[in-house]
């Protein structure tokens, strides 16, 4: 049995728009880690990033009754994100204060702040990638998608292909055409970036 492919963004907007509390959720894990990563590769902190990331989804609530393109919120998204962590940093910036030691022992400070580019154009489009990937593994059937977590996953971390077929009850044997099958469903995921196979 297969499951039901997950709601587009306009789909989820419009659900949002009508006050549906699982639509907000679902929408808001959707997009989480693609907003950290963007604040995070900003030079923020853990803190910082969680600071930003909720402004991010304020912001979003604000706007989503007048957003004109649901079907580009992922591009809203980027967009806000990297705005609110200049934002941010600016704000930061303006309000650090120097201790007389730090000042005495801060001759190379420059060196240790982050970029001013909150985030360079190549890394972000890596970070979309991913995220359209892991979108993509996330709208695939549980066999395909654990399959595939269980094969590609860290190194240090990855299994043996016996280990991977005994703990999804197939042969071994079954493992690569399998495997071939689902890397063609995820691949027609990312790439008609609708999030069906």
């Amino acid at each position: 049995m297969t499951e039901p492919p997950p709601p587009d963004d306009a789909a989820l907007v419009a659900r949002c728009r009508q006050g549906d509390a699982a639509a907000w959720a679902l929408l808001v894990k959707r997009y989480q880690r693609l907003v950290y990563a963007i604040v995070t590769r900003a030079g923020f902190d853990e803190h910082g990033a969680a600071d930003v990331f909720q402004t991010v989804f304020s912001r979003l609530v604000e706007h989503l009754p007048r957003l004109a393109q649901p079907d580009r919120l992922q591009a809203w998204i980027v967009t806000t994100a990297k705005r609110e962590a200049l934002r941010a940093r600016h704000v930061g910036q303006r309000t650090v204060s120097m201790t007389r030691a730090d000042d005495d022992q801060g001759a190379g400070i420059e060196d240790t702040l982050a970029d001013e580019a909150p985030l360079a154009e190549e890394a972000l489009s890596d970070l979309q990638q991913l995220h359209r990937l892991r979108l993509g593994l996330d709208g695939l059937d549980a066999r395909c998608r654990d399959l595939l977590l269980m094969l590609f996953s860290d190194e240090d971390d990855r299994l043996a292909y016996d280990e991977v077929a005994r703990r999804l009850g197939m042969p071994v044997g079954s493992l690569g055409p399998t495997r071939s099958r689902c890397l063609g469903k995820l691949r027609r995921r990312v790439e008609g970036g609708t999030g069906r196979a």
